[in-house]
This record gives structure tokens, sequence and C-alpha cells, in this order.
């Protein structure tokens, strides 16, 4: 296998939050050179290099500031999302039934909820207390299995493989603890802080996701696949990051991978919200040379695509069904639900050719509903030529996710090509 799968594999299983993920392509980002700016700060003196911003911890934007003029070369971004479909912790969780502690919990996103039964879970994310001068931020991370979801015994039900649905209020509360004593979320959070960070303080608010504590792992008789929770979308955003840090430094180029996607990205640190747009404003700070920069510039949007299912190919398009390691797949929607058009999706047809990676397009059934990404909202909001494309996906929103072991490869190679062209293509 690649090293870029086997970092991949380490990163994914790194990574269980939003807050995690960024959290580790910063330090990522550290090691090679990169320099974080805080958005308090005055950004007006940035000269030509590397750096990057975060945002709510949960959305980070990673650029070379190139030593040529971007009103010739433009912009070259690459967009991602870091958030994965999941199951939230409830404000006031707990849940006292029949001698179990359970945790009331909150679908994120359009889970797939079938899969996270009979799993082994733990809980990660962000939480905010005080130390009674002041108020904190930390990430946690129980890094065990602490909590489960059993199925309901087919003897109890046996209709289950026939007709059983899931009511989410009332089936998903994870089992914790066997106990009668009464208990608290804050108690729970507490201890873990004084166990990760050797600190203690009233917790006040948090951000908690359950997550399987499976690794990730290659899977196949020859490894032809990767098996992972978040593959929507952890992998684009690092396969992303590695292609930036090899990024032609005379040349301005942007990772950008922002938080909520799964749940439309209207936040300040979603792809609707003003991260992206004032970090160019602030680099940029001219307002007829940003206009020329933008419309010199290039969005490639990157977010899994659906794999044809040799069991559900009926699910497909008969002429649009991509298929994992064969290449990097072109979204194309009429209906703008991805950003793709004939000369965005001419482009990277090129990028694919010059760097000999094979690609692929995809459109929905047209009597099933598209979903959506980043790019069609980033083109909204910037005004940028944008292009959806991504590497096919089989479970996507499952708890468990498989995608191809070459597929990485091959998209590191086109994004890389793209951060280094000489000449980004242009229609004429």
């Amino acid at each position: 296998m690649s090293s870029i799968n086997n970092e991949l594999l380490t990163f994914l299983g790194k990574s269980p939050t939003p807050f995690h993920a960024v959290e580790n392509m910063s330090v990522l980002l550290d090691k090679t050179g990169f320099k974080q700016l805080n958005e308090r700060e005055d950004w007006s003196q940035t000269k030509p290099g590397r750096y990057y911003a975060i945002r709510n911890q949960s959305s980070i934007i990673a650029f070379v500031l190139g030593s040529t003029d971007p009103i010739e070369t433009g912009i070259r971004l690459v967009g991602a999302h870091t958030d994965s479909p999941c199951l939230r912790v409830k404000p006031n969780p707990v849940i006292h039934k029949h001698s179990y502690l359970q945790l009331g919990v909150e679908v994120y996103g359009g889970v797939l909820l079938n899969p996270w039964f009979d799993r082994d879970l733990s809980l990660a994310g962000r939480i905010t207390y005080s130390d009674g001068a002041s108020i904190h931020n930390r990430l946690i991370d129980f890094n065990r299995p602490i909590g489960v979801i059993p199925s309901l015994a087919i003897h109890l039900d046996r209709n289950v493989n026939d007709s059983r649905s899931i009511n989410p209020q009332k089936h998903i509360p994870p089992i914790m603890l066997q106990t009668d004593e009464q208990s608290s979320i804050e108690s729970l959070i507490q201890d873990q802080l004084e166990e990760e960070h050797g600190t203690a303080g009233k917790i006040l608010g948090y951000e908690l996701s359950f997550y399987d504590t499976n690794r990730p792992a290659f899977v196949g008789l020859n490894n032809d696949f990767i098996a992972s929770a978040r593959l929507d979308n952890l992998l684009s955003c690092f396969v992303g990051l590695k292609a930036l840090l090899s990024a032609d430094e005379t040349v301005t180029s942007m990772l950008v991978c922002n938080d909520h996607e799964e749940v439309g990205s209207a936040s300040a640190a979603g792809a609707q919200g003003p991260f992206l747009k004032s970090t160019i404003e602030r680099l940029f700070s001219d307002n007829e040379s940003r206009h020329r920069i933008t419309a010199n510039s290039l969005l490639v949007s990157t977010d899994n695509a659906h794999g044809i299912h040799p069991n559900y190919a009926d699910r497909h398009d008969a002429n649009h069904g991509p298929i994992l390691n064969q290449g990097p797949v072109i979204k194309i929607n009429a209906n703008q639900r991805y950003a793709t058009n004939s000369e965005t999706q001419a482009y990277f047809a090129h990028l694919c050719e010059e760097a000999d990676v094979p690609y692929q397009k995809f459109t929905n059934r047209t009597d099933l509903a598209c979903g959506s990404t980043i790019g069609p909202i980033t083109a909204t909001e910037i005004g940028v030529k944008t292009l959806d494309v991504g590497v096919p996906t089989f479970a996507m929103h499952s708890i468990r996710e498989l995608a191809g072991s070459k597929d990485s490869d091959l998209l590191n190679s086109v994004l890389s090509s793209f951060f280094n062209i000489s000449e980004a293509p242009r229609a004429k």
C-alpha cells in the first residue's frame, strides 16, 4: 500500500470528530512550515508564504500565498468538509431505565442508522469549561468502547428482516452503564478532562459525538479497499492537504475544509458562512483586483461519489455507474446540486489526462433525489468557477464506509498537478 494510504488510515483513526480532524491537520501544517493566522489580528501585512486559519476549531483554510501576481494566476482552490453524519449527545442526556444508564442522542445529518446497532462505541468532541477565572475549550476522546446500542433479538420481532423501522428517539440511546445510582454527564466529562488534560473545571457546554471504535483497515483479498468511518469526507480533507503541502509556492493555492456540510452549511464555520470570503478579502483588500482574481480562479470541490453497488445496480443510471479504483468522479447535475459545468469539467478532465489519471462521470438517476456538496454553495457565495468531484464510495453515511485503495492516490495525483501546473487550463 502507498504511504498516503497508511497516513490516511492513521489520520482517520485519530479524527473521530471535526474538531480532532482540524487539530490533526494543523499539527501537520505546523510541521511543514505553515504559520497559523489569528482572525482577531491584523492580516494586512501578510507576505507571500504558507499559512492557515481556523474557525470554531472545526473548519480550516490552509493556503500558499504565492509570489506571482494572483490577478494573473487566480487562486487554485480545493474544497472539502470536516463533518460526517453521527449521533450527538443531547444537552440533558442522562436516562435511567431498568437499571441501565443511557445517553439521549440527536441525529446529526443524514445518518444510515441500522449499522450503528451492536457496535463498540466511544465518545469524543469539544468541551467548554470554567476554571473559575477563565473559560477554556478542550478536546476529549474516551478512545475505548464505553457504549453500545444492542439490537432487539429476532425472537421478539419475527418480522425484523422485512419491516422493522427505527425510531431515533426510542431505539438509539446507547447503553453506557448498569447502575441504580443517579449520574450526570458533567461528572463523566470532568473525569475524562482530568485524565486527558490533568485539569479540572466546571463543565459549561459540550459538543460530543459517538463513534465506532473499530479501526480503519484495508479490506479485500488484495487490499483493494479501505474501510473506515468518516471517509465522507475526511478522505478528501487529507488528500487535499497532502497535495497542498507540495504546492508551487509562486502561485496562490488554498485548501478549504468547512464544518456543517452534512446539515446544510449554514453556519459561521460552514460553506454558506463568511469564512472563505472574509479570508480572501483580507488577503486581497482592493475590490477591483479581488474581482479579477476571482474571475481567474477555480474551485475543485472534493466530496465522495456513489460507486455502483453490484447488489443494487438498479439504483444507478445505467450509463453512469462509477467503479471503485478507477479514478475520481466528475459529478454533474442539471439542477445545480453539483456546480460542475462543461467548462469546469473540461478543466478537470484535462488535468487528469496531463497527470495520467483515469476519471469517471456521474449523474443521478432522474427519478431519484440528488444530494449536494459545498461546491454550489461556495460558488454562490464567492462567484468562483467550480466543479464537483470525488472518489467513488460504498455505504455512504454508514458508520463504516468503503472506498478503493487506489483512488486516494489517483485523487492526490490530480490535485497535486492542479496545485503545481505551470498554467491552469482556460477556455479561449
